[in-house]
């Protein structure tokens, strides 16, 4: 199938699952909430220290589970009780949510790794072995992004960009990644994923060749005034049409 006939570019993706005040971000819940509309899903992976892959945005534990603590220095038996947002919901893991959402509705699947590309990536294609849902990966880093290339060529994968300034990256790094520089020669992306916000601008435009996802759509305003530059967004707060 062409690609700007397949989800990726038609069916729009709801960010971190279909959430809302009762339901936590990157639950469960949100997951199903999502399937019911009609909705594909976006979802972040992170690693623990003992290698295993969870569900969640954030470096650190605060913000979802009011709990102290990084990630990447928690074991599952450190956080398999926590509770997101004072509700019945808990983090899971990578294995739980594709064994509920069980092919129901595709996935984006954001590697959330800035580090040392290898071992992570190689966990996350084990996991996605025998997964007969549709789904496609996407990173900012680029070098995550080509060892899908070189390991997994099958699997779509997408670059994940915006202007950077508050990526407390390195200047030279920052630039780059807003520029996609690396594109052509390192990712060799099937689809860019760009922050809304920053669209229009003069590097998505290069890639006319490809899908452009917008992210993240928040309200009825900026979905007006960004989807006749883009095929598909990411969304939260609002119900676009499917």
């Amino acid at each position: 199938m062409n690609i700007f006939q397949s989800w990726i570019a038609t069916k729009p993706i709801a960010h971190r699952g279909l959430h809302n005040a009762e339901i936590p971000e990157l639950s469960l819940a949100s997951f199903e909430n999502a399937i019911n509309n009609n909705y594909a899903i976006e979802i972040d992976l992170r690693a623990l220290s003992d290698g295993t892959i969870v569900v969640f945005h954030d470096e650190t534990l605060g913000r979802m589970t009011g709990q102290d603590g990084y990630l990447s220095n928690l074991r599952y038996d450190d956080i398999k009780d926590l509770r997101l947002l004072k509700s019945k919901e808990k983090i899971p893991t990578f294995a739980q949510t594709l064994k509920f959402i069980a092919g129901r509705t595709p996935l984006l699947i954001e590697i959330k790794n800035m580090g040392k590309v290898g071992d992570f990536e190689k966990a996350v294609l084990k996991e996605l072995q025998g997964y007969k849902g549709e789904f496609a990966i996407q990173s900012f880093n680029p070098y995550s992004l080509e060892w899908f290339k070189i390991n997994a060529p099958h699997i779509k994968r997408g670059q994940l960009s915006s202007n950077m300034k508050n990526s407390g990256l390195p200047f030279f790094k920052r630039l780059a990644l807003r520029r996609m520089s690396l594109n052509k020669k390192v990712s060799e992306p099937n689809f860019i994923a760009y922050h809304s916000p920053d669209l229009p601008n003069k590097y998505v435009k290069k890639y006319k060749n490809l899908p452009l996802i917008a992210w993240c759509i928040r309200t009825n305003e900026e979905y007006d005034r960004v989807k006749k530059l883009c095929d598909n967004i990411v969304f939260e707060n609002i119900t676009p049409l499917v």
